[in-house]
């Protein structure tokens, strides 16, 4: 009995004891798991606790401001109220969102937008919920933040344009980013943060959109902002100032205006700067930058008068009559022609089984060169160009900046076509005729040019042939002294000429003379439209360029008026010119698309504009001399 008592005894000892073992092992490892948590693991478990406390944020750059050539603002920065969610921190965002409809209004279609970014984006990406908030907004929302986790009011920057749609192609305008516009560049991923998407704004986004800064924020356990521990601003973009005169942006745009549609470049004929770039219809560039509605946006695309397109250096014509002023060069430096040498128009000319006639159906008799730039007789030019050859005219044409692009500092510009022999075997795949020729020389056919390009060929013939670059972007840099700005001229920066085209100086002035016969002769195309001040007087080139074909019927009938024609079946009127005749410095080039004829459409916008550009550079020696207080002239 007592065996059986010790044997049991001895059992519960070790038994005991393997528990005792089993405990005091449980309690080394939870002992070294918490010395591992506690001591060896502190740092990273205070970090990540630092890190649910603490979050550091992306701060948005001020984007780059752009300025006029007087330092007058063309695109500025104003403030801007957003509120954005982050999912992460909301939990349930669909819940938050509908909380939200409870103090601010969100339509299906915004609700379905912000879902959507939801899905394709890190949860702990912000997304933008609404933008352009009132002050009240912001004070309902935040009054409200308990019950809206996730959701936080920003206080950012919205591109805004004082001149509206009289810049909008020039400097064309900033958007929200979107998935083909992402890079590692982690700025684009703040919520609002918009980049250039055409014209200056896109050609130089880099340079204006500046360097992100940091913020670093307490936060509590729903994400709400606490205090602002510490912050770094960012670097500004770069402040632009551009060769524009804004004025005469102004007064450019709203003369063209009055037609349905049309575009027009002013610029210097030895600098190359564009003081004025317009296409009409416009648009307002404002919306774009607040987020425009998509009704507004599809009107614009289904707009018959294009108005999102910057017809200046997009849109290509058929140079009618204003690319003769080529073709007469092309001749003189052959040696093909001489400047009294003339030819008979009796209306029109045969070659081959083909009849090509004159704009003028009676004809206009025995014409020398001279006459025959100033009252632009296609029959003329026919036979000189039968003379010449397609391969010398088209040599010209290129050699002027014709048929290719010019290299503006914009983006979107368009080559246009001087075709040649070569071309149409390439194009078409048909070999060049003689008629086509012919057709050339009055600038149709195949032939298509910009205005800018226009504008190019004419500075360069009254520069005296010599090479300039057209250019709008004057200076990049920190922003100047306050002090000066409106005090600069508008011909203050001088570059010298680019290189010489190799074309005579005798050949160039029979070209110039011709100009100033068809402003100023007694029978020139533009004679009704010369600017009446002797000093300011304007040379050009009157053009017309036809969309349609007119049958041999319709002439034997009578050619049916411009006026008669539904609107998109009438001609192109065009203009060239420079001014003043005594001292050249200023081009324009001028298309009224469906305008009718160049001499009624484009070349009283010509005159008015050339006459703007002289006028404000009076005003603007007189301000530089500290004469009057600085100060722009609207015209």
């Amino acid at each position: 009995m007592m065996e059986r008592d010790s044997d049991r005894f001895r059992c519960l000892s070790r038994r005991s004891v393997v528990l005792a073992g089993m405990k005091l092992a449980l309690l080394g490892t939870l002992a070294g798991r918490m010395y591992y948590l506690q001591v060896t693991e502190s740092p990273r478990f205070r970090m990540l606790a630092e890190e649910n406390r603490i979050n550091t944020r992306l701060l948005a750059p001020s984007r780059g401001l752009v300025i006029d050539r007087f330092g007058v603002p063309l695109a500025v920065n104003e403030q801007d109220f957003r509120l954005v969610l982050v999912a992460e921190q909301a939990g349930d965002a669909e819940a938050t969102l509908t909380e939200l409809t409870r103090y601010i209004p969100l339509d299906e279609q915004a609700l379905g937008r912000i879902l959507r970014d939801l899905r394709r984006k890190p949860a702990f990406v912000p997304v933008t919920v609404l933008e352009n908030l009132s002050w009240e907004e912001v004070s309902r929302i935040e009054v409200n933040t308990p019950e809206l986790p996730g959701l936080s009011i920003h206080e950012g920057e919205l591109r805004h344009y004082p001149a509206a749609d009289a810049t909008a192609h020039l400097l064309g305008y900033v958007s929200a980013v979107n998935e083909a516009d992402l890079t590692d560049d982690p700025v684009l991923t703040l919520p609002g943060f918009r980049i250039g998407k055409t014209g200056v704004e896109r050609q130089l986004d880099l340079n204006l959109r500046g360097e992100a800064g940091t913020s670093q924020v307490e936060v509590n356990a729903v994400g709400r902002v606490i205090r602002e521990l510490s912050r770094e601003e960012g670097t500004p973009g770069a402040e632009t100032q551009l060769t524009i005169d804004s004025g005469l942006q102004r007064f450019m745009q709203n003369r063209l205006a009055e037609r349905e549609s049309a575009s027009a470049v002013a610029l210097d004929i030895e600098t190359g700067e564009i003081y004025a770039m317009a296409s009409s219809p416009s648009f307002d560039p404002n919306d774009m930058a607040r987020g425009i509605k998509p009704a507004l946006w599809s009107g614009l695309l289904n707009d018959k008068y294009h108005p999102l397109t910057n017809k200046a250096i997009d849109g290509q014509y058929a140079p009618g009559s204003t690319f003769k002023v080529m073709v007469a060069l092309a001749a003189l430096e052959a040696g093909v022609v001489r400047p009294n040498q003339s030819f008979t128009c009796n209306g029109s000319l045969v070659l081959g089984n083909h009849r090509f006639h004159c704009w003028r159906k009676r004809g206009h008799g025995r014409m020398d060169m001279l006459q025959g730039i100033g009252q632009s007789c296609d029959v003329y030019f026919y036979e000189v160009a039968k003379l010449v050859g397609i391969d010398l005219i088209a040599e010209m044409a290129q050699r002027f900046g014709l048929g290719r692009v010019t290299g503006i500092d914009m983006p979107g510009e368009k080559p246009g076509i001087v075709p040649t022999r070569a071309w149409k075997l390439a194009n078409i795949g048909e070999r060049w005729q003689g008629g086509e020729t012919l057709v050339t020389a009055i600038g149709q056919g195949f032939m298509l040019s910009t205005p800018l390009q226009m504008a190019k060929m004419t500075a360069q013939i009254a520069n005296g042939g010599y090479e300039i670059q057209p250019h709008v972007v004057r200076r990049m840099g920190p922003p100047r002294d306050p002090a000066v700005v409106g005090a600069v001229a508008i011909d203050t920066e001088t570059r010298p000429l680019g290189p010489s085209l190799g074309v005579s100086p005798e050949s160039l002035k029979m070209i110039v003379d011709g100009m100033v016969e068809v402003t100023s002769g007694p029978r020139g195309t533009a004679r009704g439209s010369q600017l009446a001040i002797e000093h300011l007087r304007m040379a050009g080139k009157t053009g017309t360029s036809q969309v349609r074909r007119i049958t041999a019927e319709e002439r034997a009938a009578g050619v049916t008026k411009n006026e008669d024609l539904p609107w998109e079946r009438r001609d192109h009127g065009l203009f060239i010119g420079f001014a003043p005749v005594h001292a050249p410095r200023y081009a324009t080039a001028v298309v009224v698309e469906h305008g009718g004829g160049g001499s009624s459409a484009a070349a009283p916008i010509a005159r008015d504009v050339l006459r703007e550009c002289q006028l404000r550079n009076i005003a603007g020696r007189i301000v530089s001399a500290g004469l009057t207080p600085p100060g722009t002239r609207e015209g």
